[in-house]
């Protein structure tokens, strides 16, 4: 069940009423309930695979809390990153490796060809496996006792608000709340649908209406020149952006409604200074996700600069995988890993440079009886910089193929390739055009004011109730007016 779908309209609402009519003893059945209903209106075939995830880790669980050692407990650690690793990988990823051997038996002429499964991928096996995944890890390093509720384990493997895309969230945050009784709090409430309406702005409004200009350069890069390009390129960083921070936003919005708080997931990746920033702020809890359960036991940055540089690598290059069964998300992955790695190793003399810098303008400034802001000017270089380098090194993401992506980055670097040579932006009007900037300015807007302080959703609840409602009534009219509909799903649902 998508979200922007009619579907959701009416579901969400039943199921958060009968969840406060229901007695809290019995809530988490109801909930349970409407998350296998929610995730069976897709294909209800693959909620086999959830229960048996859920079987697992939930057995492994229990049988680790037992043990009193960490020696004791690795055996049923093992089962469980088997068990889910291995349907992760058979619906994922056999048809990759399968199509990679094919392709490198052929190279080598050889006539050793598999017969490999076209099999459906089951809609947010990533984010649900990489949360059973935790959970059986912290119970194993003695983060979490085990969950002996089988319900609530169940619940907190399929929570619909966030079964499908995440946030992919810890079971220390998560399951103690579904033990919790949440009586209906109106303050809570009201925060929980103003980020689902906003949410929905920036995807219906900001993503989607950017999705069809993106897609007619992408789909045959051959046929635009450089300015098209780049513009393609902008048009796909708002597009990806609004889209999943616009899913993220719901899935918080929706579980506040109900009680439940979940993490921030973005946090307005661009203004981010530096790659490494931006990073931090984009899909926190797939990244966090990655710090603590991949590099971390790989030794970090603790084991000398270059270790930790290599680590870096390997789990940027994993998350690209993570993206996408295709050596384009290997690619983008392996590429934002050297792009960190570059990053620290010109940092010295980036500081350098800017000291330099601040010393000579300074006094010349000075001179002429002014002040220079030399962080601002720094900060401001910094998220330029970074946002160009967004733009130019993420083409592997969005192209069918490596062929594509290198297309692409032709058409955007070498000017002979010709810049001006198709029309920049393609079967868009004048009110395509007014109504895509002004979307994308008051997203900007909001970041910017988030930036400098309070959330939209802060400063919504400090207004005056008339002025308040005003803003409710103008981003639902800009929904309602402006949304682009249609079976249009949210990007990391292929995820």
């Amino acid at each position: 069940m998508l979200f922007n779908s009619l579907a959701f309209v009416v579901f969400f609402p039943v199921v958060v009423g009968v969840y406060f009519l229901t007695p809290h003893r019995f809530r988490w059945v109801w909930l349970l309930a409407a998350s296998y209903f929610f995730y069976g209106w897709w294909r209800w075939e693959y909620l086999g695979l959830i229960v048996a995830s859920t079987l697992v880790d939930y057995a492994m669980g229990v049988k680790m809390g037992q043990q009193p050692t960490k020696e004791a407990r690795k055996p049923y650690l093992w089962v469980s990153l088997a068990a889910n690793l291995a349907m992760l990988g058979t619906f994922k990823y056999l048809g990759f490796f399968g199509e990679t051997f094919n392709a490198f038996a052929s190279y080598l002429a050889r006539d050793a060809a598999l017969d490999v499964p076209s099999l459906v991928l089951p809609v947010g096996i990533s984010f649900y496996t990489f949360q059973t995944l935790s959970y059986s890890v912290d119970v194993y390093r003695g983060h979490k006792d085990a969950e002996t509720h089988l319900g609530i384990f169940a619940l907190y493997v399929t929570f619909f608000p966030q079964l499908v895309a995440g946030p992919i969230e810890r079971s220390r945050r998560l399951l103690p709340q579904f033990h919790k009784e949440h009586p209906f709090d109106m303050k809570l409430a009201s925060s929980g649908l103003r980020l689902m309406l906003w949410g929905f702005f920036i995807k219906c409004v900001v993503a989607d209406r950017m999705a069809p200009y993106a897609d007619v350069v992408y789909a045959n890069p051959e046929a635009f020149g450089g300015a098209a390009t780049w513009a393609a390129s902008l048009a796909f960083a708002w597009q990806i952006y609004g889209d999943f921070a616009g899913y993220s936003l719901i899935a918080i919005g929706a579980a506040r409604v109900m009680g439940f708080r979940l993490m921030d997931n973005f946090r307005r990746p661009y203004f981010s200074a530096s790659m490494g920033e931006l990073w931090r702020r984009w899909h926190i809890s797939l990244m966090s996700w990655f710090r603590d359960y991949l590099y971390a036991p790989l030794g970090g940055g603790k084991k000398g600069p270059v270790r930790g540089m290599l680590n870096l690598l390997i789990i940027f290059t994993v998350s690209g995988l993570w993206h996408g069964a295709a050596w384009t998300f290997v690619f983008f992955g392996f590429t934002h890993g050297m792009l960190l790695i570059f990053g620290r190793l010109l940092k010295p003399y980036r500081d350098r440079f800017w000291k330099l810098f601040e010393r000579r303008a300074t006094a010349e400034v000075a001179a002429a009886g002014g002040a220079l802001p030399i962080a601002a000017v720094r900060r401001a270089t910094g998220i330029a910089t970074t946002f160009f380098l967004w733009l130019a090194c993420g083409q592997a993401f969005r192209t069918a193929s490596l062929g594509d992506a290198w297309t692409m980055t032709k058409r955007m670097f070498v000017v002979p390739e010709g810049v001006y040579t198709s029309p920049i932006l393609p079967g868009f009007d004048v009110f395509d055009f007014g109504l895509i900037v002004a979307a994308v300015g008051a997203f900007l807007f909001v970041d910017i004011l988030e930036e400098r302080g309070k959330s939209l959703d802060e400063r919504l609840a400090a207004m005056v109730p008339a002025k308040r409602w005003a803003v409710y009534i103008v981003i639902s009219l800009a929904i309602i007016l402006f949304g682009s509909y249609g079976a249009v799903p949210f990007i990391y649902f292929q995820f």
